[in-house]
């Protein structure tokens, strides 16, 4: 009996920076983030193609530089999905909406004037030249994902894709204090992109329903926001900066979750052998 494969692609939300242990440092990879945990699960051979800081350009068709630290440019993810792949999994689309991003900055502001000002404007152009993106909109974002659809089954025909939507950072009981340096109207500033950012899944899913299935974490995540009592999300401390940390970005639970939904799913769509 065949083993599946599964492919993972996606940004930082996928790849999992803040989460131990780390096995590619240039790519803020972790080896228990969500594609992890399920194929260890499911006993599927795994290709983690994963890369913090990627959009979707760079899953489809361009290269990406790291990230964290030095290393080689990684090539277009999609270059290394393999024809016989059984199972892809796709979370990304927040860097193209310079979605956490903008959170990171706005904390970082929250402590300026001072010291800390230098590190921002030194954040901003670092990360401008590395993300080099213009934010879209909901129609240019549905669009680019439904690109990255159509080249995950041009290259695995056979392949049934799970797109997995963000986990919420901010929710009903998120409130600007300790780990949310943000205002009121930064919060419902974010919440409110995150809502563009799940409209374009739903969206990309529907129009390629016959080969894509969405995962709605966004959902599944409510009451496991920053500043709940059980957070799936990690907010905002100065010192994890030092710790290349990521804030705002999901946790070892968050991962742990979208994990135990996907395997659900895939099992009670007896998808459990090639």
């Amino acid at each position: 009996m065949a083993r599946l494969k599964i492919t993972a692609l996606g940004s930082s939300f996928a790849a999992g920076p803040s989460i131990d242990p780390i096995i590619d440092t240039p790519a803020g990879r972790s080896g228990r983030n969500y594609s992890h945990q399920l194929a260890l699960e499911l006993g599927a051979t795994l290709t983690d193609l994963t890369v913090s800081g990627a959009t979707l350009l760079n899953v489809l068709h361009e290269p990406q530089a790291p990230v964290f630290g030095k290393g080689d440019v990684f090539p277009p993810q999609l270059e290394g999905l393999q024809p016989d792949t059984d199972i892809v999994t796709l979370t990304a689309g927040g860097n193209d909406l310079l979605y956490s991003f903008g959170m990171l900055q706005e904390s970082l502001a929250s402590y300026a004037p001072g010291p800390l000002w230098y590190l921002l404007q030194m954040l901003q152009r670092w990360m401008t030249a590395r993300l080099a993106v213009e934010a879209l909109d909901l129609q240019q974002l549905t669009d680019r994902f439904i690109a990255v659809l159509d080249a995950v089954h041009a290259r695995a025909p056979a392949a049934k894709v799970y797109l997995v939507q963000y986990l919420s950072v901010f929710g009903e009981d998120s409130r600007p204090g300790p780990g949310i340096p943000l205002t009121w109207q930064q919060i419902g500033y974010h919440r409110r992109r995150a809502v563009v950012l799940d409209r374009a899944y739903e969206a990309a899913a529907a129009a390629r329903s016959n080969f894509t299935e969405l995962v709605p974490a966004a959902e599944l995540s409510q009451g496991h926001e920053v500043g709940t009592a059980e957070p799936w999300m990690l907010g905002f401390r100065l010192g994890m900066l030092w710790k290349g940390v990521a804030p705002y970005h999901p946790n070892v639970a968050g991962h742990t979750a979208v994990a135990e939904e996907l395997c659900r799913r895939i099992r009670a769509a007896g998808k459990m052998e090639a």
